[in-house]
């Protein structure tokens, strides 16, 4: 597909055009564990990775490649994977460079769930993540030694909104030949990663992707644009002879198929042990929504300024926490990486502090309270008792979390009706 439209590339980037064998345009559930092989030599060339080609779903399926290929192409990167949800594609990202011993750099404006993942389960894993605030991306040169093997962070982190300084930090990064992993959920369409230096990109699809909250999944995508090769001390595993697969060192093994070490090894070996494969039926659901996805972000993008303008000059709200609302070198940076939008996520607080944030949320008629963002429909939550509890009062504050903070994740309803409901509950909590 020659276009660089993410509008046109969201219905007809990627491999498919039809189904070969009915001629159906809409994309096939292959609801199907295995696949025939042409002939003994036909398998044994999908093994040895001779040939690129389906084995069995708990690794690739069409309908997972037609996602997969199709968000690769929106991204701008080479190769993507689809994996069972927005925290498994997070640990692969991660684990996929590392082994015990090893460490990463990541941001502290982070998801919950995520910091969580990188304070304790991979602390246990032997992988220890070193936090560093953003603000001064310096830091992240300051915390690299020799065992460190990528960088981590959100493009439009979740709940502190400030967009992260991305080309900085790649520059940072590949000097030191150090990758950057974006994780830019909350941003898709309206920021690329890829082209500021990232290395990988990943995306739960739960979230603006799919757009419906129907289906669980995650993606990670290889920019396709970092040499593994050039500090293969820092990347062993992908440069050294994996045991696990006949020896194969992964910088090798792809040069027939293109720069898609990264995301090969995490394929046949990491989805391959762990098992963390999305379905059939949930990639064909996040197709659905990806579809659509493009046009949903500019109105989504388009109700969250007018809240934000709405909620600023609204009597009993303290702080509004939103991009455009943004001074200084937050707003500068949300202006150079952010095209088209200023995302769907706003957040704001009470005078009345935590109580009046409970009664705010327990006042809403139209809004739904769920521990989710980016669908179609407009959501709030109460992260200080939700998606950041697990967290001490220190590592909340730190990701940007206080006791009265309301989250909301603006959706494409009529602007004139999500005011309405935020103006009832705010008026029903004072």
């Amino acid at each position: 597909m020659a276009s660089t439209n993410p509008e046109t590339l969201a219905l007809h980037g990627g491999s498919y055009r039809a189904d070969p064998t009915t001629g159906a345009v809409a994309v096939p559930i292959y609801q199907t564990s295995s696949f025939q092989f042409q002939d003994t030599g036909h398998a044994a060339r999908l093994f040895g990775l001779q040939e690129l080609g389906n084995i069995y779903t708990r690794i690739m399926n069409p309908t997972q490649d037609a996602l997969e290929t199709r968000i690769a192409a929106i991204e701008g990167g080479v190769a993507a994977l689809a994996v069972a949800s927005g925290q498994a594609a997070t640990s692969f990202s991660v684990l996929n460079l590392t082994r015990p011993g090893d460490n990463i750099v990541s941001s502290t404006n982070l998801y919950g769930g995520t910091w969580n993942l990188f304070a304790n389960t991979m602390k246990d894993l032997g992988v220890e993540v070193r936090f560093v605030d953003p603000a001064d991306p310096e830091g992240f040169a300051r915390a690299t030694d020799a065992r460190t093997r990528a960088y981590y962070a959100e493009t439009l982190p979740n709940p502190k909104l400030e967009v992260f300084p991305i080309g900085e930090v790649a520059a940072i990064g590949r000097k030191l030949g150090v990758p950057l992993i974006m994780d830019n959920t909350a941003a898709p369409v309206i920021c690329k990663p890829l082209q500021h230096g990232a290395a990988v990109v990943m995306h739960s699809t739960t979230k603006f992707i799919g757009g419906h909250g129907t289906s669980i999944g995650g993606i990670v995508v290889d920019g396709g644009n970092f040499d593994w090769e050039a500090h293969p001390e820092r990347f062993p595993t992908l440069n050294q002879p994996d045991p696990s697969y006949h020896g194969a060192v992964w910088t090798q093994a792809v040069k027939p198929l293109g720069p898609i070490a990264y995301i090969l090894r995490m394929r046949t070996c990491l989805l391959r042990d762990l098992g963390a494969a999305t379905t059939p039926f949930n990639a064909f659901m996040a197709i659905q929504g990806l579809e659509t996805m493009p046009l949903r972000m500019e109105r989504h993008c388009a109700n969250a300024v007018k809240v934000a303008a709405w909620l600023a000059a609204r009597r009993g709200v303290t702080r509004v926490i939103h991009p455009s609302l943004q001074t200084g070198e937050a707003k500068r940076r949300a202006d150079a990486y952010l095209k088209g939008g200023y995302g769907a996520l706003l957040g704001f607080e009470l005078a009345g502090g935590a109580e009046a944030g409970a009664k705010f949320i327990n006042s809403l008629k139209m809004f739904y309270h769920v521990a989710n963002i980016g669908d179609a429909r407009s959501l709030a939550i109460h992260p200080a008792t939700t998606t950041h509890s697990q967290l001490s009062p220190e590592e909340q504050a730190a990701t940007g979390v206080t006791p009265g903070y309301v989250r909301l994740s603006i959706g494409i309803e009529h602007i004139d009706d999500i005011i309405a409901d935020l103006d009832q509950a705010i008026a029903a909590a004072e």
